[in-house]
């Protein structure tokens, strides 16, 4: 019996045969605020995947969206968890979640939102400054020399011409063809009715319910439930979140890691002035 129990504890502080011992858990992890990376979205996915408790997903969004690719990667890594097993991944909309944050509830198996919640901004938008003017009146000139026309194809020094509106406008083209494409794949929908609401306007939860977009209203505890019941385990599953590192002073002060990144942006005056890609609602 002594054997038997240390066997059952050392299962349990390594993952294997937690399932047993606990009746299986619900992972919960989030994307909250802009999406600028995919990192911390992947690490927390594979942490809970080593969990062997864990019997199914929710993934609580609260984000206006980001950059694009980041957007498409955590998508992809709900896909893989959907194709993997039987186990089921839930969507769970909080205040917001639009542009790259609904992009990201497509990869779930089921999404669910409040009625208030805004979501829907399908759209792509690219920003880029011009800050010619301003060196015009300093009296600095930026020297070029490149191997094609368009190799500085958005730079801030120098107003965009008709060609290069062109090349910008074509790609930001394709990247919302790319976003309509997912929208109708994992939605059931004809593209023809996607393009109708993928103007960038903006939804009520609610109104994504009537308009197919979003499968049911609910809260993230709601979900959490429905997510148990597809599991196997009951609508009042026991939850695991990924471990999270203690955040340094500065981190507590600057309110978290996200505050440091963009602290860290201070340091690079140019940094915002490359073109990117954002499904983002403004």
């Amino acid at each position: 019996m002594t054997l038997a129990g240390l066997s059952m504890a050392l299962m349990v502080a390594t993952g294997d045969g937690v399932a047993f011992a606990l009746g299986g858990r619900i992972g919960v992890v989030e994307v909250d605020g802009v999406i600028a990376d995919d990192e911390e979205f992947i690490e927390d996915i594979r942490e809970l995947e080593r969990d062997g408790s864990v019997r199914g997903w929710v993934v609580a969004i609260n984000s206006p969206g980001g950059v694009v690719a980041p957007s498409q990667s955590i998508y992809q890594e709900l896909r893989k968890l959907r194709e993997q097993d039987d186990r089921p991944v839930l969507a769970s909309i909080g205040s917001v979640g639009a542009s790259g944050g609904y992009y990201v509830a497509l990869g779930a198996d089921s999404i669910l939102a409040l009625p208030g919640s805004i979501t829907g901004s399908i759209g792509v938008i690219m920003e880029l400054p011009n800050v010619s003017g301003l060196m015009d009146k300093v009296g600095v000139e930026m020297q070029v020399v490149k191997s094609g026309a368009q190799k500085d194809l958005g730079s801030p020094f120098r107003a965009m011409g008709p060609e290069d509106r062109a090349v910008l406008g074509e790609m930001v083209e394709d990247v919302h063809a790319q976003f309509v494409e997912t929208v109708a794949l994992e939605r059931r929908l004809s593209p023809e009715q996607v393009r109708m609401l993928a103007d960038g306007r903006i939804l009520s939860g609610r109104q994504a319910v009537q308009r197919g977009l979003v499968d049911r209203l609910g809260n993230l505890e709601e979900a959490i439930a429905l997510a148990g019941e597809m599991a196997g385990i009951g609508s009042d599953p026991r939850i695991v979140r990924p471990p999270r590192e203690r955040e340094s002073l500065l981190e507590r002060m600057l309110l978290g890691r996200t505050a440091i990144r963009a602290l860290g942006t201070l340091g690079d005056p140019l940094g915002g002035m490359s073109p990117v890609l954002k499904y983002i609602m403004h």
